[in-house]
């Protein structure tokens, strides 16, 4: 089974970039999508004639902003959207597939922000959205994907020093946060395949970063430890254009 994740930032925006094409060469079983930046009517106008999967969204109540979107070729069992605390739930960041194996989230992390304003936030984020994928955890195994908004280590980004505790997506309280996942169970599967593989998932559109491969991976699949063995393959896309993002994604024996 093939899994990727991908943030678009903004599906109708990678809808003139060549999506359908792409899709089509991702050739995935199961695709998610960050950032969609969508109401439910303008991701079906955008996927209307995509055939072969089952497309699942969920939205924020503010319009063009965050989102996220699921693409399955087999049906789940069940969908289910949001993590239950209204406070995360209105900005449309989290849906949920069950099937027979395992359940699989599509999350969009918030960003801290500009000057870390959203740094509280993101802490109750953190915890609160592992206690949710716990839940989960505790009826079959769980795999995650999507944009964390975090480089946990310095490997995963190209300038460390000048942006530790400065910017968001790079401070201590983010990496502890991400860090708390992983001991509790998940794994990070591209580090876990490639432990000293430097690859970046997010480039900055000032100053030719994606060009000069000055990047960030905060793009992630994580997997509970139980499915962590039968990871055949874990990747990195750069080569696939059209968001500021790239696709991140798995091969696993389920």
């Amino acid at each position: 089974m093939k899994i990727i994740s991908w943030n678009v930032n903004g599906i109708r925006a990678v809808q003139g970039k060549g999506f359908a094409e792409t899709l089509a060469r991702l050739d995935a079983d199961c695709l998610l999508l960050q950032e969609t930046k969508a109401q439910v009517e303008q991701i079906e106008k955008v996927t209307a004639d995509i055939d072969g999967y089952h497309i699942y969204s969920n939205c924020a109540e503010r319009k063009g902003y965050s989102g996220v979107s699921l693409m399955s070729r087999a049906e789940p069992l069940a969908v289910v959207k949001d993590i239950g605390i209204a406070e995360h739930d209105r900005e449309g960041r989290v849906i949920a597939a069950e099937f027979e194996h395992f359940h699989l989230v599509n999350v969009y992390v918030p960003n801290s922000g500009q000057e870390l304003v959203r740094l509280d936030y993101r802490r109750t984020w953190d915890a609160e959205f592992l206690a949710y994928l716990l839940t989960l955890e505790s009826r079959k195994p769980v795999i995650v994907c999507g944009d964390f908004n975090v480089a946990h280590r310095e490997i995963d980004i190209a300038r460390p020093k000048a942006n530790y505790n400065k910017s968001a997506g790079y401070t201590q309280a983010e990496i502890d946060g991400f860090s708390r996942f992983l001991d509790a169970g998940f794994v990070d599967t591209f580090r876990h395949c490639h432990p000293d593989t430097v690859a970046y998932s997010w480039w900055s559109f000032r100053a030719n970063a994606r060009a000069n491969n000055i990047g960030w991976r905060i793009d992630y699949v994580l997997a509970s430890r139980a499915l962590a063995g039968k990871v055949k393959q874990a990747f990195i896309l750069p080569e696939v254009t059209g968001s500021d993002h790239c696709p991140v994604g798995i091969e696993i024996d389920l």
